[in-house]
């Protein structure tokens, strides 16, 4: 098969057209022809040797792709949702979604909705299973003091995780605030459902956040920057509310004050998605499948494409993402 592999550590350009020998599905995996498969920050990292590639996944980057099912272990339990040779299908992976082929624990594979494309279908898992673990699962919008009464913030509204976290929350009857860093980014967040889309560049979301609830501030917060910005999240954050980390754009050391978390009963929180075994990934799936994925059938939500590239123009691709000038996902099609 053919595939983009990282012949060294660094910029763009290590990522080079390759032969690789077709992937072998074992035991409870599924085997997929892969269409499309979606772009994402820690493919970057992988790139640039900051995220070491779990025991046992391929070296190949990528975490997410659609195509569908060429083979596997499609008797066992683990197939939940029933997919047979043919099946459109889209796949959490650990890696190894830069190429034709590519193999997923049966428990993270899902089956498209007929309205969505492979590229859109291709952009799905990676963004839409960690907005669901975080935003939801560890964050607990719509189950705090307030119920569905609760307010989401996220920081970086534009981004693939930005424009599925507002999409999802607002489809869900919750009121949505972002942080973006331009006029246009903020507008499209808006024109996604975003209640309120501030531009961290000229405005002081801490203010914003403030004025927006009525001085109470954000229930969950949702913050891939972390560093200095987690001081900032607790004056914005509501009692008993949650700051939800998953990433540190920002710088991975904070210096905060202890007192309001106990004060006020705040609940700082993080998580990494792609050590985790495929039973953790498995039930995000089956409540994707029950909560989100009606949602997407009747149009109510649906990724958002910036721009796709044929894989072997995966260097490029992966400068756009470097660049922060993308408003949703970047996706590479075969």
């Amino acid at each position: 098969m053919q595939a983009i592999e990282i012949r060294e550590y660094g910029a763009p350009e290590v990522l080079q057209l390759a032969q690789r020998p077709d992937p072998v599905p074992k035991a409870g995996e599924i085997l997929i022809r892969v269409a499309a498969a979606g772009i994402n920050r820690p493919d970057v990292f992988q790139r640039t040797g900051n995220y070491p590639v779990p025991p046992g996944a391929s070296d190949l980057p990528g975490l997410e792709v659609a195509g569908v099912v060429a083979g596997g272990d499609l008797a066992h339990p683990d197939n939940r949702f029933g997919l047979k040779l043919g099946d459109r299908v889209c796949a959490l992976v650990q890696g190894g979604g830069y190429a034709e082929l590519c193999v997923a624990p049966a428990a993270q594979c899902l089956p498209v909705p007929e309205c969505l494309s492979d590229v859109e279908a291709a952009a799905l898992p990676e963004t839409f299973f960690t907005v669901w673990s975080n935003v939801f699962d560890r964050g607990y919008l719509g189950r705090g003091p307030l119920g569905k009464d609760e307010t989401l913030l996220i920081q970086g509204g534009s981004s693939g995780i930005g424009t599925t976290a507002i999409q999802i929350a607002k489809a869900l009857g919750h009121k949505v605030f972002v942080t973006a860093g331009s006029a246009d980014k903020c507008r499209a967040c808006e024109e996604l459902g975003a209640d309120r889309a501030i531009n961290y560049k000229t405005e002081d979301f801490v203010a914003e956040v403030k004025a927006l609830t009525g001085s109470r501030g954000a229930d969950v917060i949702l913050d891939m920057v972390a560093g200095p910005y987690l001081a900032r999240e607790l004056s914005c954050v509501a009692d008993d509310g949650r700051i939800v980390i998953i990433a540190l754009l920002g710088g991975a050391k904070a210096e905060i004050p202890l007192g309001d978390i106990l004060r006020r009963r705040i609940t700082v929180t993080g998580s990494t998605l792609r050590p985790r075994p495929a039973a953790f990934k498995g039930e995000i799936a089956q409540a994707l499948h029950q909560h989100v994925w009606p949602l997407l059938a009747a149009g109510k939500i649906k990724p958002v494409i910036h721009q796709t590239f044929p894989a072997a123009q995966a260097a490029d691709a992966h400068r756009l993402m470097e660049s922060s000038e993308h408003i949703g996902k970047i996706v590479l099609t075969w």
